[in-house]
């Protein structure tokens, strides 16, 4: 695994937000995962919690852009943290931090935690 390899790993979650299909999004995250997302307030613990999170996200039609990456590799896990963009159908945009907990679940990285909150003014 590379920083190339874990870059390519965010192009993949970005690329499944832009089919607007919440259940490709969610089929990334691991069945147990936690997700804090960037514009909700309620921590999602299950599949079905993270796939109700981007039902609303994806009409939002977001994409993300990687403004700073500090990429963690080890064994079975990986770390991704840094800021991201978003840019919204809207013509809108939000900066956030992000963080992206990898782990090697049957020969796939599939994300166990990913925590998303704005950038503080």
């Amino acid at each position: 695994m590379t920083n190339q390899d874990v870059t390519a790993l965010f192009d993949q979650w970005n690329k499944a937000l832009s089919t607007g299909d919440p259940k490709k999004v969610t089929s990334l995250y691991a069945s147990n995962a936690t997700l804090l997302p960037t514009i909700s307030n309620q921590i999602r613990h299950s599949h079905q919690e993270i796939e109700d999170y981007f039902v609303q996200f994806l009409e939002t039609k977001p994409h993300g852009k990687l403004v700073e990456q500090n990429i963690k590799i080890f064994d079975e896990l990986i770390i991704n943290s840094g800021i991201y963009i978003f840019s919204f159908k809207d013509d809108s945009c939000v900066t956030a931090r992000f963080s992206y907990v990898y782990q090697l679940l049957d020969d796939e990285w599939k994300i166990i935690t990913h925590h998303s909150s704005r950038m503080p003014e």
